[in-house]
């Protein structure tokens, strides 16, 4: 696989968060224009991020990671597999992208630039969603590099789209989604009073997933299971 420079991994990572937030954004606000029944709009929001992730993986994957998620980039580099210095460039990267993906969303649809949140999303019920969602997404992937790594693009954005669905929180899973949301008072916004809370069980379930599939996955001496096929290795 070809490696690229810093700068250039930056920028598939900014641009990479913008794409992805300005899906969220604009298929929330294009959902609310043509329905008012909110599981209506709730699946013409969810389509299109999972749509957008598998594209978005593929083509921006091979160059930077695709991290586009300050929780991804912080497992991976707890795990050693990105420096913290680049960490911490990547996670710039993508709150700019994805404040940038909530502008361009605005601007299609010829709203204001910045439109700060009322959409309440507090409480216990939520904080746990999104520490749930942001622990399968994590396990998602990193099982994923494991076994099955050009199904990675799949299994993230069909994840995702499962976990609009069984979370409360519809799954933001992901910190610089959350504080781009925090500036559109749309379909898929947030306030900014909610943040903290969305941010820390996002990091805390990320920090789960990582500690258990860091074992879970872990080489072992122990005997490898019966396989299920006489073709299964």
């Amino acid at each position: 696989m070809d490696a690229f420079d810093l700068s250039r991994r930056l920028v598939a990572e900014a641009l990479g968060t913008a794409i992805l937030v300005a899906t969220v954004v604009g298929s929330g606000i294009m959902a609310e224009a043509l329905t008012k029944d909110v599981a209506l709009a709730l699946l013409c929001n969810t389509l299109p991020t999972g749509a957008i992730l598998v594209v978005l993986i593929t083509i921006l994957g091979p160059i930077s990671g695709a991290h586009f998620n300050p929780a991804v980039t912080l497992v991976f580099a707890g795990r050693r597999e990105l420096p913290v210095n680049e960490a911490a460039l990547y996670i710039i990267a993508q709150i700019a992208g994805g404040i940038a993906g909530t502008m361009a969303a605005h601007l299609m649809f010829a709203l204001p630039l910045i439109e700060f949140s009322l959409k309440v999303r507090t409480g216990g019920a939520q904080w746990l969603a999104e520490a749930v969602a942001a622990f399968g997404l994590i396990a998602t992937i990193l099982a994923g590099i494991r076994f099955q790594r050009t199904a990675v693009p799949w299994l993230v954005g069909l994840y995702i789209t499962a976990a609009y669905w069984f979370t409360a929180s519809t799954s933001f899973a992901n910190p610089a989604v959350a504080i781009s949301r925090s500036l559109t008072n749309t379909f898929s916004g947030i306030r900014s009073v909610d943040l903290p809370g969305f941010i820390l069980a996002e990091l805390c379930g990320a920090i789960v997933g990582m500690m258990l599939m860091n074992w879970l996955l872990g080489r072992s001496p122990a005997r490898a299971p019966v396989a299920l096929s006489k073709t299964s290795r």
